[in-house]
This record gives C-alpha cells, sequence and structure tokens, in this order.
C-alpha cells in the first residue's frame, strides 16, 4: 500500500500519513462521511471530496495490481516471463503501459502475421527489418515453398512486411509515442449519414463539423455519440496522416536501401490496417470517458443542489398534479405529509367545471386548514396556477413545485408499498406535495437519474454515475441528518453505515416498539452491530429526546467530552446549550487530547450553538410572472422571473413557466467573464432573466442575466468567423460554437540512435526463437 499511498498523495496534493490513514479508515468499514466529519484529526482534515477520491483511486491502483498479477501469471505460464520483462511490467504506472507491454505474447486469433509465421517467413521478416545491404528479392526466393503457400517471392515479401508491420504494431514506445501524437493532434469529425438529414434533424448543427478532440467538450462528445448510436451521423477521430506516417518513419526507418523500402511499406500497412485504427479505438474511448467524468460531475452537483434546496417545513398541504381533459388530481396532506383525501376537479373543461371546481378547492381548504397549496409545473400548470390564484384564497402560499420524476415515483415500488390502494395520480400528486414540504425527503425515493438535473444521464457510464450520485445522496442526507423516529426507509438506507437492510429494520422496530427514546437503545435494532452505529449515530436525530445532545450533530462517543465541559462551568449539559455565553466561557485548549483536537471542538462548539443545525437556505415563495404561460407569450426583451433547473458547461437552463425552459448561455450570465456557471447560479435558485431570442418551431429560448447597462463586447477581430456563422446552443447538452478548422500539424519527433534500434531488434529476434 506504501506506494499506492504516495501515489495518491502526489496526485491529490495531500500527504502519504493523510492517505495511509484514510485507506485504513475505509478498510476498517467507515463511510466517507463519518470520516470526514468525526475523523478529521486521523484524516488531517480531508474533506468529502478528497476521502472520497482517495477510496477511488485506491480501488484503481488495487485493480490495476490484479492485472498486473494476471499478466505476470500468463506469462508464467506462457514460458516467456525474464526478469527484465517483469521489472518491466512492475514498473509500469497504468494499465495503458502494462497492456502495451503483453500485447507480443498475447494469445491472439488467427492474423496475417501469424499466418505468415506458419509458413516459415519470420526469418525473413527479422533480415529484413534489420534494413542491412541485402536484395529483399534473393532472400525471399529463400523461402519458397508450395506445400506451405509460397509460391513466389512477392508471397514471400508480403507475408514479412506482414509480421514487421505487426511487429511495429505491437512495439510498445511505437504505441507510447503514436498514442501522444493522437491525442494532442486527432480531429474529431462528424457527418450525417446520407439520407438521414429529416429524421436526424435534431443534430443538425453535427452534419458538417469537426474540432480538436482534445478541446471537444463533453455535451458535444456525448451529443455526437448519441447520433452515431442512433446511426444519423458518422465519427472519426484522427490526427493528419502524414504527421503519424513522419513519426513512425523517424523511429524505424534507418536507410534508403531496398530493405527499408519494404519496412517503409510494412509501417504505412501498420498505419492504415493496425495501429491507426487501433489508436482511434483508444482515443475515442479516452474522449469518451473524459467526456462521462465531465457530465456525471456535472449531473452530480445539479443533484446536490436540488437535493439541498430549501425546505417549506411542516405544514397542512393540498397539492395538484395538473391536467387538461383528465382533470387535476388533488390531494390533502397533513403537517406529517400524510395523505388525508383526495380528489379530481375540472377547472379547463367548462364553465360548470370551473365552479364546480373552485367549490372544491374552497371546501378542502377550510376542512384541512390548508397553508399552501403544490402545483406541478408539467402540463396545464400555469393555467391551474392561475386559476388557483384567481380563488384569492386568505393566509395561503401558493407555489409552483418542479414535477420531474413524480411520474417515476407514483409508478414505483415504493409508492405501490405506500399507497397500495391509490392509482399513480394520486401517488404523483402525493409526491409533488411532500417535495413542496421537503424535498431531500422525497426526492431520495426517486432514481436520482430521472429527477432530470443531468447531462446525458443515459449515455454516461452507468456504474460510475451510480457511484458518484449514491455518493451526492448520502452526502445531503447526512448533512442535513435525519429524524430516527419520522425517517421514511428510503432516507434512512442513505444514513452513513446503514444501507437497505438496517433501514427496513429500524422501521420494522420502531412500529413494533414505538419511538426511539435515545440514540443508544439504536443497538436494540436486529442486526445493528457496534460498527453500524458507530457510523450512524451522529447523523440520527431524535426530537425531544431525553438526552439533549441526542437531537445535535455531537457524537455519542463525545457526549462525555461535552458533559465535561459543562461540568467544569458548574452547570448541566442542558443549560449549556441554552446560554451562549457559557459557550464562550469554554477553553478549548483544556479539552485537547490525542484523540481530539481543535476540528472536532470547533464542530462540537458549532452544534453546542445550533444543535442539529439545517445546512439548508430558508424557503421563499416564488411565482412566475403573470400572463405568460406559453412559448408563444414571449416577446424579445420581456424581463421575467424564473427557477434555475439545470447547470451545465455552457451556460443554465431556467423555468420561466412556459413549458420550455430557456438557455443563459456562459457569456449571458453575468457582466463579467465566467469560467464556471456554479459559480454564479444554482439549481432551484430564483432569477431575474431578459429575453433575448424566441425559436418557436425549434422550441429555443435565449435568456440573458445581464444588467441593461453591461459593457459591450469587444469589437471583433477580422480573423474570427462572424456571430451569424456560429452554431446555437440552445439546446441541451448537443450545441455549441463551431471550432475553428485548423488542421493539425505533424508532432516533431527526435530520430532514435540506430544503437537503440539494433538493441530493440535483438530483443526482438530473442523473442521469437
Amino acid at each position: 500500500m506504501n506506494n499506492h499511498s504516495k501515489i495518491i498523495a502526489a496526485e491529490l496534493a495531500v500527504s502519504e500519513k493523510q492517505v495511509i490513514a484514510t485507506i485504513e479508515l475505509l478498510d476498517e468499514g467507515a463511510t466517507v462521511p463519518f470520516i470526514s466529519r468525526y475523523r478529521k484529526e486521523v484524516t488531517g482534515s480531508l474533506d468529502e471530496v478528497q476521502v472520497a477520491a482517495v477510496r477511488d483511486r485506491f480501488q484503481q491502483l488495487r485493480e490495476l495490481d490484479k492485472r498486473r498479477e494476471a499478466i505476470l501469471k500468463a506469462l508464467t505460464t506462457l514460458g516467456k516471463l525474464t526478469p527484465e520483462l517483469e521489472a518491466q511490467i512492475n514498473a509500469a504506472e497504468n494499465i495503458t503501459t502494462i497492456e502495451d507491454i503483453y500485447l507480443p505474447y498475447k494469445p491472439k486469433r488467427k492474423t496475417r502475421a501469424s499466418e505468415a509465421r506458419r509458413k516459415g517467413l519470420e526469418p525473413l521478416a527479422l533480415l529484413i527489418f534489420e534494413q542491412g545491404k541485402l536484395n529483399p528479392d534473393e532472400e525471399a526466393a529463400k523461402y519458397l515453398n508450395t506445400e506451405l503457400g509460397v509460391a513466389n517471392t512477392e508471397e514471400a515479401l508480403a507475408g514479412a512486411r506482414d509480421i514487421i508491420a505487426e511487429m511495429i504494431n505491437e512495439n510498445a514506445e511505437v504505441r507510447t509515442d503514436m498514442r501522444q501524437y493522437f491525442q494532442q493532434k486527432a480531429v474529431l469529425k462528424s457527418s450525417v449519414i446520407k439520407g438521414k438529414e429529416e429524421e436526424g434533424i435534431k443534430y443538425k448543427d453535427y452534419f458538417e463539423w469537426e474540432e480538436s478532440v482534445k478541446s471537444a467538450p463533453s455535451h458535444r462528445v456525448l451529443a455526437m455519440r448519441r447520433g452515431e448510436n442512433e446511426s444519423i451521423l458518422k465519427l472519426e477521430a484522427m490526427p493528419e496522416e502524414d504527421g503519424a506516417i513522419e513519426i513512425l518513419e523517424k523511429q524505424l526507418i534507418h536507410g534508403n536501401g531496398a530493405a527499408s523500402k519494404q519496412v517503409e511499406l510494412a509501417l504505412h500497412d501498420c498505419y492504415k490496417r493496425l495501429l491507426g485504427p487501433a489508436m482511434e479505438t483508444e482515443l475515442r474511448l479516452l474522449a469518451k470517458q473524459k467526456a462521462d467524468e465531465e457530465a456525471i460531475r456535472v449531473f452530480a452537483e445539479n443533484a446536490r443542489q436540488l437535493l439541498l434546496a430549501a425546505p417549506m417545513g411542516q405544514k397542512n398541504v393540498l397539492a395538484v398534479d395538473p391536467g387538461f381533459r383528465t382533470g387535476c388530481k388533488v390531494v390533502c396532506l397533513d403537517r406529517q405529509g400524510k395523505l388525508l383525501e383526495n380528489t379530481t376537479i375540472y377547472p379547463h373543461t367548462g364553465q360548470g367545471n370551473i365552479k364546480n371546481a373552485a367549490d372544491a378547492i374552497q371546501k378542502l381548504c377550510a376542512k384541512h386548514e390548508v397553508e399552501a397549496i403544490a402545483i406541478g409545473n408539467g402540463t396545464a400548470g400555469r393555467e391551474t396556477e392561475t386559476f388557483i390564484r384567481g380563488l384569492n384564497l386568505p393566509g395561503v402560499l401558493i407555489v409552483m413545485v418542479n414535477e420531474n420524476g413524480a411520474s417515476i415515483y407514483s409508478a414505483s415500488e415504493v409508492a405501490r408499498e405506500e399507497f397500495p390502494t391509490q392509482d399513480i395520480t394520486v401517488r404523483g400528486a402525493v409526491s409533488i406535495g411532500r417535495r413542496l414540504m421537503d424535498p431531500l425527503a422525497e426526492l431520495v425515493k426517486i432514481d436520482p437519474k430521472s429527477i432530470g438535473v443531468g447531462q446525458y444521464q443515459h449515455d454516461v457510464d452507468q456504474t460510475k454515475l451510480q457511484q458518484s450520485l449514491d455518493d451526492t445522496v448520502m452526502s445531503c442526507v447526512n448533512a442535513v441528518g435525519v429524524e430516527l423516529n419520522t425517517a421514511s426507509k428510503q432516507v434512512l438506507a442513505y444514513v452513513s453505515g446503514l444501507g437497505p437492510q438496517l433501514a427496513q429494520n429500524i422501521v420494522t422496530y420502531r412500529n413494533e416498539h414505538g419511538a426511539f427514546k435515545n440514540r443508544e437503545s439504536l443497538k436494540k435494532v436486529p442486526r445493528l452491530g457496534d460498527k453500524a452505529y458507530e457510523q450512524a449515530a451522529g447523523f440520527l436525530r431524535i426530537r425531544d429526546a431525553a438526552h439533549v445532545l441526542d437531537a445535535s450533530g455531537v457524537h455519542p462517543e463525545r457526549y462525555e467530552l461535552v458533559s465535561r465541559m459543562a461540568k467544569d462551568l458548574g452547570h448541566s449539559v442542558d443549560e449549556l446549550l441554552k446560554d451562549v455565553k457559557l459557550q464562550k466561557q469554554i477553553k478549548l485548549q483544556q479539552y485537547i487530547s490525542e484523540n481530539v483536537g481543535l476540528p472536532t471542538l470547533n464542530d462540537i462548539m458549532g452544534e453546542l450553538a445550533k444543535p442539529g443545525r439545517d445546512p439548508r437556505e430558508a424557503f421563499e415563495a416564488f411565482s412566475f410572472t403573470e400572463g405568460v404561460n406559453e412559448i408563444n407569450d414571449l416577446k424579445v426583451g420581456m424581463k421575467l422571473t424564473g427557477i434555475v433547473t439545470n447547470i451545465t458547461n455552457f451556460g443554465a437552463f431556467v423555468d420561466i413557466g412556459v413549458h420550455q425552459d430557456g438557455l443563459v448561455h456562459t457569456s449571458q450570465l453575468a457582466d463579467k467573464f465566467v469560467a464556471n456557471p456554479n459559480d454564479i447560479v444554482k439549481v432551484s435558485q430564483k432569477v431575474e432573466v431578459t429575453v433575448k431570442e424566441v425559436d418557436v418551431v425549434r422550441k429555443r429560448i435565449s435568456l440573458s442575466m445581464k444588467s441593461e447597462n453591461a459593457p459591450k463586447p469587444a469589437a471583433r477581430n477580422k480573423t474570427e468567423r462572424p456571430a451569424a456563422n456560429r452554431k446555437p446552443e440552445n439546446n441541451r447538452g448537443d450545441a455549441g460554437n463551431r471550432p475553428q478548422n485548423n488542421r493539425p500539424k505533424p508532432q516533431q519527433v527526435k530520430a532514435q540512435p540506430e544503437g537503440d534500434l539494433q538493441t530493440k531488434l535483438e530483443a526482438l529476434r530473442n523473442k521469437f526463437k
């Protein structure tokens, strides 16, 4: 592990001691939230992101070790493992290098080269590859054998070239240099497949497109790959062939005789048939991996912001799942989110029905003392909001709620288990109402991929996406804390150290024995052992518990320390929590010990000041601009209120209440340059925007958050492409400015000394003996 810890420490710019301590905690079963919150002295105060990075990188290195061991074992079995080869493999720092070293020995299917070897042409190939003063035709004549299928000298030379081409392709140094050239100079080109223009109109921006692979943003890479998978686009990622050939010739050609000409022919064949396609496949995979990582990062950040959206809190809520012809499903919930009553109203199907709908809403509000009304923002949402507001209900808050994922929840096993006798429309309306009360508690019941805040979440690596989202949800749940006696099993499952089975056991125990009186009683839950208790206890809250610290984020392992603080001041813990002046008298230096340092003490003081504090922002009511309900209502220059629904690398999407989100491009987010949109806006943030452009046909809305007196952009250089020729970015994740069409220049590679080449040839001879 020492070598791994050094690598990780260097990559993350932390000390090796911090890495070793973190890995030991992880191996002991500690979770990321627990380590970052309650083991700061051990890790040197690494945060959640750093702890997760250590975990992920260490896992990668372990997988690398497994592959290294498997290859060494395979080479031993083949009788090919030499001390030098073993040293090379052990020194390799990444999987690509290991696989390159192993490639010449790797069992492979029948190839042109293997067939040539079967015909006895390998000695001829090695002789030609030395590029000495020889006549290839004369040498080839020595290998004619009609029984083996070598009828003439050209067939012999062709077979020799096939062997040389494979040797070049399997040369680790050649592959390393060519890989670097591809990564630096390759151009990603996209074109429409003939006859697919109409079917693939949504990919119009990519019908004729090219840009450098290394600078292509993730959303464009994923958009083009999706177009390719749908058989609309044709993609390639290749550098200039002349530059690649030049690199190979400088490495491998060291003469101008007839033998060198044969090697040159083999070299060209190698690049076109073997090396070039292999490097393109690798590069495309690498570009996909990079795009996946960025898309997953964006998704996770957006999900975090949505999960941590401000909760309205416990109020009697009437929730509406809007609809036109099928009506609006209405449910009433008590302050704990329990379903009290449901009905259907038809405010959009005729005058008589409008009156009946109005009467129904007014009666329900009076009967259940409704304090807030939640209206889903989907189909008929704005029309339903207008209808509800027109009733002038006194003292009732009316809020539009993002209903993304509500339909997924309503058809889920979780919803069926909770409401077995209700149909999906009732379940969906309940989800909308509860989402207003506590977004986090409701959203954890839904697959995070279905909450509508990501870039191409269905196109990226699903395993990595799931890991990232699980980390994000767990982080959010534990940051807020969980009320032990009211939390659903879905929320409890994300608490540090628990998981689905222990969460179910807690709910079952709670139902059978009543509310938990204190944290200690958690140990009575079946299969919840000391380790799970250690990991979970600090994140679970018990409101009105006998021990006041059970409602805080102070871990039970520090209760004795807090009691000592209070006792030293001559007071009880209860009195200490209620008196800020007493808290200020605590001298933290007196309580530093081997296991407790200032980081933990400062956290404890924070909890004493605000026990069980909720890190989420305070709730603020919001309403869209009246009279603007459809995209046709928009006019350039309009100033509207909106809610940020999604953030990408190229801007932020904003719901302005017209059933189609508008895009605020990064250039329009602020009066200054914006490198990262997350520095300016957050998901669920309320913003004011100006309509810049509306395309009703393509349903694209361009918005701006710049002030009216913002400075105008500098004059465009004449060499730059005019704005009119740029491609729009007004669609989610699959647009962007067309890059400059610069052709890559051949990479300059220093020719290797002839002696080095001779050494390689000698190694090749030994390899084929």
